[in-house]
């Protein structure tokens, strides 16, 4: 098993247009670095799975469930399965990290 992997050299894979991800998983959860380009809207949508995140460039007006918050960097928020939400980056674009369980099947790749 490889257990080190390499961020520059994973290709991107398209969630939206305007949004890309590299992804990485184990048994039981995927990492998805996702590079959102500047005012770009991740859409409305649910999915079973839990999902952490993280901001880590720029700023991300972020919606889960009635909540909204204008993401910055460092900041953290949690989604709940089955919760409805959306994302959309500023002028500045957005780099978030975010791990999935279970692992997104749809993902891999």
């Amino acid at each position: 098993m490889n257990y080190f992997k390499d961020v520059n050299s994973r290709k991107l894979f398209e969630l939206a247009p305007g949004a890309n991800a590299q992804t990485f998983w184990g048994e039981q959860m995927l990492m998805s670095i996702v590079h959102i380009d500047p005012n770009s809207v991740v859409p409305n949508h649910t999915h079973p799975h839990e999902q952490a995140g993280m901001l880590l460039e720029g700023s991300l007006d972020m919606k889960i469930g009635n909540e909204s918050k204008l993401l910055k960097p460092g900041d953290v928020y949690i989604v709940p399965g089955g919760i409805e939400h959306y994302a959309q980056s500023s002028d500045d674009g957005a780099k978030v990290l975010d791990i999935f369980s279970p692992v997104r099947e749809e993902f891999k790749y």
